[in-house]
């Protein structure tokens, strides 16, 4: 459950890094072509909160089909209905879901606008670790 949305951050961001680094070439290309960093470096981001999403969506597939999520059955087991246990299963499922989405966009797009700088150039050198 809410253990999921770090991870997928930080996979949605492993993912654009390493993509951005695969995808040099093609990156720089493009912007020798004359298309601005937003452009140059679209599908990697839109892969990389394709990765971020995924466990997230694989745990909603599965809540109450293969694992009975723990406050649904806290909530059965206290004597409340199944129906209204369900229902606030889905409305916690629906805003940690919101809250990994918000946070992988917002990271990715963060994440990808400083690997580029003011002038539009590729600077994967900010990759590197600057601590040791």
């Amino acid at each position: 459950g809410c253990d999921r949305d770090p991870a997928a951050i930080r996979t949605a961001l492993d993912n654009l890094t390493r993509q951005a680094w695969d995808a040099r070439g093609r990156i720089e290309a493009r912007l020798l072509l004359g298309e601005g960093w937003e452009s140059a470096i679209g599908d990697v981001r839109r892969d990389s909160l394709r990765a971020g999403l995924i466990p997230i969506v694989n745990a909603m597939a599965t809540a109450g089909l293969v694992s009975l999520p723990g406050m649904m059955t806290g909530q059965i087991l206290a004597g409340s209905p199944p129906m209204e246990a369900a229902k606030y299963q889905l409305m916690i499922m629906f805003l940690i879901s919101a809250g990994t989405g918000l946070g992988s966009v917002a990271a990715v797009w963060i994440g990808s606008r400083r690997l580029f700088d003011a002038r539009h150039r590729l600077r994967l050198e900010r990759l590197r670790s600057s601590v040791g």
